[in-house]
């Protein structure tokens, strides 16, 4: 049974991408040399942080958006089917890839 996850004020989840098995050589790695990926999609966004003004301000990514994110982003993990969702902070999402 899938899960609906709705992220709070200024986190996004986000789905890795899948991990490489060979490298650029063509050189099969063993799961246990394998390092995850830290480029993903963004699956759901929350509706942003409150401002000292009291507006709330969007964030800057949304739903669709290949994301880079830092390495040791993945500390608030969540397992959903057979998937595996990062729960992040925007600030913690370094890039989004075109």
């Amino acid at each position: 049974m899938a899960m609906k996850i709705t992220p709070l004020h200024d986190r996004v989840v986000v789905r890795r991408k899948d991990e490489e098995e060979t490298t650029a050589g063509g050189i099969v790695l063993p799961g246990s040399a394998k390092e995850k990926p830290n480029q993903g999609e963004v699956v759901a966004v929350g509706p942003g942080t409150y401002q000292d003004s009291g507006e709330r301000r969007p964030l800057s990514v949304k739903v669709g958006d290949q994301v880079i994110f830092g390495k040791y982003a993945d500390s608030n993990t969540v397992q959903d089917d057979s998937e595996e969702l990062i729960i992040m902070r925007e600030e913690e999402i370094y890039a989004t890839v075109d």
